[in-house]
C-alpha cells in the first residue's frame, strides 16, 4: 500500500523506506517553534533537564507575538526570560517587538519553513505550514523542550482524509470560508489525529493565502495536520524566500485514505461560525438579525495582505457604524509597511478603525480588544470557545475578511454586497 504525502515526510525524516498509520517514530526535525507563552515553559523544562545546548541555532525560531508589546508586568517577564534564553545559545530566529510577527505568517514570510520539511511548534495552529507542502503540527512545551535540545521528537503517523477540491471561488469568498465549510461538514473532532489532505484540480485556484488560512484551522477539526500539494503557486511563494534545497513529496496514487470528500468551491457562499464552534457555521444568507460591537481583522489565519486589500476594498469612503468598534491587526510588519503603502491604512483610519501593530492580542482574550459580557464579534481569527475573547457571556462569530469589514459598516453581520 502507497503513503500519503504526511506519511513520505514522516518515513523520510524518520530514515525509514516507509510508514503505516498507527506506527510510532521518532524523526529529524526542520524547526522548532515557540512564543512568549509557550517558550518560558519549554525553557523551565530544557533547564531543569539539564540541557546544556541546544541542536542548532538556526533551526528555533522563537516569536514575541501573543502578549508583546508586553501587557503587563507577567509578559514582560515571559519575554524577558525568552530574550535571555535566545542570547545565551544565540537562536538566529528570535523575533522581538519592531521585528516580530504574528509567528504563522511570519515563519512563511521569512522563508523558515519550505517544502518536505518537518516542523513542530508549541502552539496549535503551526500546521499552517502544510500550505507549503511540509509536514507541521501543534506540540506541548515539554516536547519543544526536547526538540530543542536533541532536534528530534516522537510521533504517531496519522491516517488522512483526502479532500477532493474542484471550481474556482465566487467573489468575496475566500480560504476562511472554505475552510469553516469544511469543518461545518465534518465537525470539530471530523479528522482527529488525522492528516488533511488537500488535492484535487481546485487546488490550483486558490491563492498562498487561501492555502495558510485553511491548513492553520486544520486543527479546529481535530486534524494533526493540513497539507497542501506542491505546485506552481507553492513554488513561486517560495522563490526568494526559502534560500536552501527542498524536497516535493507526493502522495502515491495507491495511497490509503480513511475517506475521500469532494469540495465544489464554486458552490461555497460567505460563512459564518456561529458561537460557540467552529462548526457552528451557517451561510451569509442564513445568519439573520444579529447586532455586533466589534469587528477584528486580523491574527494568524486572516491577517496578511490579501486580507487587509479585501477589508479596504469593502471600507473605501465607508464609516465604521458609531456602535463598533474595529480593530484592524496586520500579521508582519512587512504587511503592515505594505498596507501603509499601498494606502490601506488610510483607508481603514479614515474609516473610523484602528491599526495595531502585529500581535495575537484579541484572538486568545489576551488584550487589545477583550470583550465584556453580552458582547458581539465578528473576527477573522480562528476559534469562538466560550471566553475564548473575553467574558464567558460575550459572543464571538467567525468569518472572513469582506465578512467582517461589511458587518463593521452596518453594525450587522452582514453580507459584502449590502455595503457594495
Amino acid at each position: 500500500m502507497g503513503m500519503t504525502m504526511t506519511q513520505k515526510i514522516l518515513a523520510a525524516h524518520a530514515g525509514l523506506e516507509s510508514v503505516t498509520a498507527g506506527q510510532l517514530i521518532r524523526a529529524d526535525l526542520d524547526m522548532v517553534l515557540g512564543n512568549d507563552i509557550t517558550s518560558p515553559v519549554a525553557i523551565n523544562e530544557f533547564e531543569k533537564a539539564g540541557f546544556e545546548k541546544v541542536f542548532d541555532r538556526e533551526k528555533i525560531s522563537m516569536v514575541m507575538d501573543h502578549f508583546a508589546p508586553n501587557k503587563d508586568i507577567k509578559a514582560a517577564q515571559q519575554c524577558k526570560q525568552c530574550r535571555t534564553f535566545a542570547r545565551k545559545f544565540d537562536i538566529k530566529n528570535y523575533y522581538d517587538v519592531g521585528e516580530m510577527g504574528i509567528e504563522h505568517a511570519l515563519l512563511p514570510e521569512k522563508g523558515l519553513v519550505a517544502a518536505g520539511e518537518l516542523i513542530i511548534g508549541a502552539d496549535s495552529h503551526t500546521c499552517t505550514y502544510g500550505a507549503l507542502g511540509a509536514f507541521s503540527t501543534g506540540v506541548g512545551s515539554t516536547d519543544m523542550a526536547c526538540g530543542m535540545a536533541t532536534g528530534q521528537a516522537w510521533f504517531k503517523v496519522p491516517s488522512a482524509i483526502c479532500f477532493n477540491l474542484t471550481g474556482t471561488l465566487s467573489e468575496y469568498v475566500s480560504g476562511k470560508d472554505v475552510i469553516l465549510h469544511i469543518i461545518g461538514k465534518i465537525g470539530v473532532d471530523g479528522a482527529l489525529y488525522r492528516s488533511m489532505e488537500f488535492r484535487g484540480e481546485g487546488v490550483k485556484n486558490l491563492t498562498m493565502d487561501d492555502r495558510l488560512c485553511i491548513a492553520n484551522m486544520a486543527i479546529e477539526a481535530g486534524a494533526k495536520n493540513g497539507i497542501f500539494p506542491v505546485d506552481e503557486v507553492t513554488e513561486e511563494y517560495m522563490k526568494g524566500r526559502v534560500d536552501r534545497p527542498y524536497v516535493v513529496y507526493e502522495a502515491d496514487a495507491d495511497a490509503e485514505y480513511d475517506q475521500v470528500i469532494d469540495i465544489d468551491l464554486s458552490s461555497i457562499l460567505p460563512t459564518v461560525s456561529f458561537p460557540h464552534l467552529p462548526e457552528n457555521t451557517r451561510t451569509i444568507d442564513q445568519v439573520g438579525d444579529v447586532k455586533i460591537d466589534q469587528v477584528v481583522i486580523g491574527s494568524c489565519t486572516n491577517g496578511r495582505l490579501s486580507d487587509m486589500k479585501a477589508a479596504a476594498e469593502i471600507l473605501k469612503g465607508k464609516k465604521v457604524h458609531r456602535d463598533v468598534r474595529a480593530i484592524i491587526i496586520p500579521a508582519t510588519q512587512a504587511v503592515y509597511k505594505e498596507s501603509m503603502r499601498l494606502g490601506y491604512l488610510d483607508i481603514f483610519i479614515d474609516a473610523g478603525c484602528i491599526v495595531s501593530t502585529p500581535t495575537c492580542g484579541p484572538c486568545l482574550g489576551g488584550y487589545m480588544g477583550i470583550l465584556a459580557e453580552g458582547e458581539r464579534c465578528v473576527a477573522t481569527t480562528n476559534r469562538n470557545f466560550v471566553g475564548r475573547m473575553g467574558h464567558t457571556a460575550s459572543e464571538v462569530y467567525l468569518a472572513g475578511p469582506a465578512v467582517a469589514a461589511a458587518s463593521a459598516v452596518t453594525g450587522k453581520i452582514s453580507s459584502p454586497k449590502e455595503v457594495l
